[in-house]
């Protein structure tokens, strides 16, 4: 399993439209859009899992600078979470 950052998305992009935008790269086992406690807004960034680590690799590849409503999305992999102070 992976789990991928995918960043500068559009504020308009759901959990559900997120997962069928990595559908075609296999089983997704969870999308989550980042949203602000306060505002109720997306923070334009979420998170995917895939299940299959090849085809994770080959979705950063693809969707990486992949244009959604004239914003170039951000795909890598994602970092551990840092602790807050």
């Amino acid at each position: 399993m992976t789990k991928l950052y995918v960043g500068n998305l559009p504020y308009s992009v759901t959990d559900r439209s997120l997962s069928d935008m990595f559908a075609d790269f296999g089983n997704v086992l969870s999308a989550s859009v980042i949203i602000d406690k306060m505002s109720g807004r997306s923070k334009g960034f979420g998170f995917v899992e895939l299940e299959d680590d090849a085809m994770a690799q080959s979705a950063i590849e693809q969707m990486n600078g992949k244009d959604l409503d004239g914003r170039k999305l951000v795909v890598s992999v994602a970092r551990p979470m840092k602790e807050r102070a």
